[in-house]
Formats: structure tokens, C-alpha cells, sequence
């Protein structure tokens, strides 16, 4: 009795858990200004390890092996920055020809709205004056915005490459940090744990960056092929916009559709580069991504949207990227956690035991809920001995016979109705 009265309820247990999960992700977001370059550097000095040790092989130190790793990572960083903002000013200086070429465009839409719809120009004028008016009203809170958003890129600048050096310096002194923290648990245990989300995180990201490689060359090669000018840089910007899963490529499609149609004769230009990064974003989840990252980073795609839609409402931009890393760590630890392995099995992917159309059936009788269906199988044997043939011949036949299939739920349910009957 003792024992019953001192258990605490599940209700409280449960709102305990939910009041200390609201306090986490409070302070996560109040920290976030620290935590999301800290969370980024975690990520590169993962990659980076193996260079790291490379250099460490050579004997460089480990404290140099570090700085050479990080600089690496800079100098790698910073030729895609260049790249990028090297061929928006060459394509600016095309800008007046481009401008001009876009307003006959939106000359031609709006005859074409006037014919079909009915709708005065005039009309169309006001509507977007209207918008205008209400854009600059907000002028004041997106200025604000984005200088915040500029200072929090220069503060990251600025601490995620020293981060990265702490963390590849100090990687064993934070391994025994955790081995410390969890000397309840067996240490072989908590080191496979350690392992595994290093494996994890590292085979998404390497995995990431060889299919942002093929994505970028497969963008590239149609729009080469449908003439398109700057192929590889709108190829390129396309592939490094897949750091934001499910929707990277489609976005990554809309610069290239318009600046087709600004400089091409004919709208099937646009609509041919967005018919082929469409195809390129199928391949890429259906085919490349499966092959190259495998089976090691398994979360289905509804929890893979979830996480990633609130990695977004907590960290923005930043956190569209962290999601998918962030999401995997978590599946790694519930596993190795007993009591949280039921949420590491929702996060997985689903075995194909469940996408089979008799699936629901297998599921009830794989965890006793009804019984296995069974064929009642008889075998009907005719012995006939001729005693007048010397020596005396013996003839056997026999006949096979299958009965119905019992029905899983026929013995349950008079299981059930005795019971009843027992308990009245």
C-alpha cells in the first residue's frame, strides 16, 4: 500500500515532462543568438574531423591540425561566397536590357488579363498600388529585420569557426564530459551512443554535399541544353538552395524560370526549366539521395516536414537548415533510451512490413491481438489388397483435403463472449 501511495500519478508525470520540454525550447529560443552558431559548428568540426585527422597523421599537432582544418573550411566557404557574388554583378550589368525585356513581358500579361478576364489596366494599377502602399508600411520593421539578421551573420562569422577550432581541439575532453554525466549507464554504451550520432550526422552531411555536387551538374546540363546564359551559376545556386530540405530545388527554380523568361522569346523556355528541376528534384529524392546518404539517416518524411517546420517557427532560416541533423541525433538517443524508444521508432522510416496491403493484419496477429489464420488439412487414405495376384499386390490412394480458413476472430469473439458469461 505503501508503495501505491507514494507512485505518482501518470498525469503528473506527463505534465512534468511537457512543462520541462516548453522550458527547453524557451530557452533554446531566448539563447538562440549563441546556440544557433554553436549548433553550426558542431556540424563543420563533424565534417571536418576526418581532416583533422589527416592532419594529425602527419604529425602537425593537434591544435594546428585544427586551425589548418577550420581555414580549409573558410577558404572552401568563402570561394562559393565569391562564386556566387562574382556572377550576380556580371549578370546585373545586363540589368537595363533584362529590365526592359521584362516590362514588354508584363505589358503582354497585362493584354492578356484585359482579353481574357475583363480587368482595366487601370484597375490592375490601383491593386498594385494598394500593395505598394502597404509594403512600405512595413518598410520600417523588414529595415529592422534585416540589419538584425546581417549582425547576427557577422556574429556568426565570426564565432562558428572559433567554435569549430574549441571543438575539434577539445573532443576528447568532452567525450569524457559525457561519460561523466552518464556514469549510470555502462560506458560502452554511452561511447557506441557518441559513435553513432557522429557516423549519423557525418553520412548526411558528406552525403549532402556529394548530391548538391550531381544536383548542380544535372541543373547545369539543361539549362545548357535549352540555351539558357549563366547555366552554372543558376545550376549552382539551385543545389546549395537543397540545404533546405523537401522545397531547396523548387525555389532554387524560380530565379532561373524568370530570367528565361526575361531574355528568351517564347514562355516555354521558363516553363522547361521548371519542368526539368522538377525532374532533377525527383531523381534527386528517389534515387540519389536514397543510394549515396543509404539507410543510416532513417526518418520518414512526415516527421522530417514536422521537425523542419519548427525548426523554421524557432530559428528561421537557420533552422530549416538544422532540422534534419538536429532530428536524426534525436532518433539516435531515443534508441539507446528504454523508455524513449516508441518516439525513436515514430521519427524512422516505416519497414516494409507496414506498406504491404494485408498490413493490418499482420500487425494484430504479429502482437497477439488475433490469431493466425489456419488451414484445416485432412488426408483421406484408400488401402486396397488383391490376395488373388501372387505375390499379393497392395494399391494405396490417398486424397488430399483442405477445409475453409478459420477466421482470426471467431474464436476470439466466443473467447470473449464466455468470459462474459463467466464474469455474470
Amino acid at each position: 500500500m505503501e508503495n501505491n501511495s507514494s507512485k505518482r500519478p501518470y498525469s503528473l508525470d506527463l505534465a512534468s515532462s511537457l512543462l520541462a520540454t516548453l522550458l527547453i525550447i524557451t530557452l533554446m529560443y531566448l539563447t538562440q543568438s549563441v546556440l544557433v552558431p554553436l549548433l553550426f559548428s558542431i556540424l563543420i568540426s563533424i565534417i571536418l574531423f576526418p581532416l583533422a585527422r589527416f592532419f594529425e597523421r602527419l604529425r602537425f599537432g593537434k591544435a594546428f591540425s585544427a586551425i589548418l582544418s577550420v581555414i580549409v573550411a573558410i577558404a572552401i566557404i568563402s570561394t562559393i561566397g565569391w562564386f556566387i557574388v562574382h556572377q550576380s554583378i556580371i549578370i546585373s550589368k545586363d540589368a537595363s536590357a533584362i529590365t526592359e525585356k521584362v516590362l514588354s513581358v508584363f505589358e503582354r500579361l497585362q493584354v492578356w488579363i484585359q482579353q481574357t478576364f475583363g480587368i482595366e489596366r487601370s484597375q490592375m494599377m490601383d491593386k498594385l498600388q494598394e500593395q505598394g502602399n502597404k509594403a512600405l508600411e512595413n518598410t520600417g520593421s523588414l529595415l529592422s529585420s534585416t540589419f538584425g539578421s546581417i549582425g547576427n551573420t557577422l556574429a556568426g562569422t565570426v564565432l562558428v569557426p572559433l567554435f569549430s577550432f574549441f571543438l575539434l581541439y577539445y573532443r576528447d575532453f568532452f567525450r569524457e564530459f559525457f561519460f561523466k554525466t552518464f556514469k549510470s549507464t555502462p560506458q560502452r554504451k554511452v561511447n557506441e551512443v557518441l559513435n553513432k550520432i557522429y557516423e549519423v550526422v557525418q553520412s548526411y552531411l558528406l552525403g549532402l554535399v556529394t548530391v548538391m555536387g550531381i544536383v548542380a551538374v544535372l541543373n547545369t546540363a539543361g539549362l545548357m541544353l535549352m540555351g539558357i546564359d549563366y547555366a552554372w551559376f543558376f545550376g549552382s545556386l539551385a543545389s546549395l538552395l537543397m540545404l533546405l530540405p523537401y522545397i531547396g530545388i523548387a525555389i532554387g527554380s524560380i530565379l532561373p524560370a524568370l530570367f528565361a523568361l526575361a531574355v528568351k522569346d517564347s514562355a516555354w523556355y521558363a516553363i522547361g526549366v521548371i519542368a526539368w528541376f522538377q525532374v532533377v528534384q525527383f531523381l534527386e529524392g528517389n534515387i540519389i539521395t536514397p543510394n549515396i546518404v543509404g539507410s543510416k539517416v532513417s526518418i520518414n518524411p512526415l516527421m522530417a516536414i514536422i521537425g523542419i517546420l519548427l525548426g523554421g517557427m524557432l530559428f528561421g532560416l537557420s533552422g530549416l537548415i538544422l532540422a534534419l541533423p538536429f532530428i536524426a541525433t534525436l532518433k539516435v538517443l531515443f534508441d539507446a533510451i528504454p523508455s524513449m524508444q516508441a518516439i525513436g521508432f515514430l521519427i524512422g522510416e516505416p519497414e516494409k512490413e507496414h506498406l504491404k496491403t494485408n498490413s493490418t493484419q499482420e500487425l494484430l496477429m504479429k502482437w497477439g491481438i488475433v490469431r493466425k489464420p489456419r488451414n484445416k488439412q485432412k488426408v483421406h487414405l484408400d488401402v486396397h489388397v488383391d490376395t488373388e495376384s501372387t505375390p499379393a499386390k497392395t494399391t494405396l490412394n490417398y486424397k488430399e483435403v483442405n477445409e475453409s480458413v478459420q477466421n482470426p476472430y471467431e474464436n476470439l469473439s466466443e473467447e470473449s463472449g464466455n468470459e462474459k458469461d463467466g464474469e455474470k
